[in-house]
């Protein structure tokens, strides 16, 4: 299972280093000593806590130029559902909730699993758009 430093985690969460660490601290967020005596999170604790979050928050405006980099969701695995050809992967970006189908073949050759850090890339003539 992949672990994640209070920066990566920061990262991830779309949260300070300083946040995370404060959750460490307090016990809200568990965390493990690696040998030289920095912490880290664990993949599945952290993809919880995103999903957590992510019931709660809303999109921040970052202020960026207008460009296809929108198209990139950076995240974490939350759900892998293995089908016999095809896989279901879900992934918390921030507030967003990404939901991919893919090969069965492709989830094990790239080793995706709960708790890895992933981007998913959205192709705009894929996305479909529905007005009430």
């Amino acid at each position: 299972m992949p672990s994640y430093s209070i920066g990566q985690a920061a990262d991830l969460l779309r949260v300070s280093h300083e946040t995370v660490r404060r959750w460490v601290e307090s016990g809200q967020l568990l965390s493990h000593r690696a040998p030289d005596g920095s912490r880290f999170v664990d993949g599945a604790v952290l993809a919880a806590l995103a999903q957590e979050r992510a019931a709660g928050l809303h999109p921040l405006s970052t202020g960026a130029a207008a460009t296809s980099v929108r198209n990139s969701f950076a995240g974490i695995v939350t759900t892998v559902r293995l089908g016999d050809v095809a896989a279901q992967v879900e992934i918390q970006s921030g507030p967003h909730r990404v939901v991919s189908v893919v090969t069965r073949e492709s989830v094990e050759e790239l080793g995706i699993e709960v708790g890895v850090s992933v981007t998913a890339r959205v192709k705009s003539t894929e996305v479909h758009i529905d007005v009430p």
